[in-house]
């Protein structure tokens, strides 16, 4: 409990009675309380809903025991957040504006230029089908933590930051640096020869979203802890071992060719 010496020390020099000092209690707990309502720590986590997951199980892992939750309303750390979001987003060159709204929505083939002009839709079928399974599983278990925070996007708090066609969800952590660094780290598995190049996209597509004021820098970093303790849970599944081999037999023959 974080107590307000300032205005104990007011309290005390300008009322000595007993009954001041019962009033001043309640008073002093009274908003103690409504602090720790607002704090995500001092609350039970609700049952995880894990809709249709293909890779992760007994809702596993539970970002709302993984990661810390964000800044608190009106908190020098929350102030803080935002003035890097208005710095970040007023100083985007436009290429990166006009790129992180084409990321909207992304897949695997986002990162094409980091695994080679070979990596195209309709050629992969059952890549494609793993990894679809792979980032719904990964925005399953997002969407869990957005719910349970319910924290504001930026461009809620400070309209002037909005452009575009804005999201209706919560901001806390980022779904794009999730899904995005979870397809990352599972692609660098079928392409080991491109791990930096791919991890680096990820990265981008993350920080895109600061860019335009979607999320705030501590919601991307949040996503990219989230998405390692992800692809971790699935490493653990037989069945997501045995789509992976195949996604790897499938695309080999492609990537053999394309380096030859």
């Amino acid at each position: 409990m974080k107590f307000n010496t300032t205005a104990m020390t007011r309290f005390w020099s300008s009322n000595h009675s007993r009954g001041g000092a019962i009033l001043f209690l309640f008073s002093l707990l009274a908003t103690t309380a409504l602090r720790a309502d607002d704090d995500t720590m001092s609350q039970p986590a609700p049952a995880v809903q894990t809709g249709a997951l293909h890779y992760l199980r007994d809702g596993k892992p539970n970002a709302l025991t993984l990661l810390a939750p964000p800044p608190l309303p009106g908190s020098p750390e929350q102030a803080a957040d935002m003035a890097e979001v208005r710095a970040v987003c007023h100083a985007a060159p436009s290429n990166d504006v006009a790129v992180a709204f084409t990321e909207k929505k992304f897949s695997i083939f986002n990162f094409t230029p980091a695994i080679g002009p070979f990596f195209v839709p309709g050629k992969f079928p059952k890549t494609e089908a793993f990894f679809q399974h792979v980032q719904k599983d990964a925005e399953t278990v997002t969407d869990n933590a957005k719910d349970f925070y319910k924290r504001p996007r930026p461009y809620v708090l400070d309209p002037s930051l909005a452009s575009g066609k804005l999201e209706k969800s919560f901001s806390y952590p980022s779904g794009h640096s999730t899904e995005s660094m979870v397809l990352a780290l599972v692609l660098a598995e079928v392409f080991p020869d491109q791990h930096d190049a791919i991890i680096a996209e990820a990265r981008n597509i993350g920080w895109h979203r600061v860019e335009i004021a979607r999320h705030y820098p501590t919601d991307i970093y949040a996503g990219r802890v989230l998405a390692q303790a992800i692809v971790r849970e699935m490493n653990k599944n037989s069945q997501f071992e045995q789509d992976l081999a195949a996604a790897r037999a499938e695309v080999a023959p492609a990537e053999t060719a394309a380096k030859n």
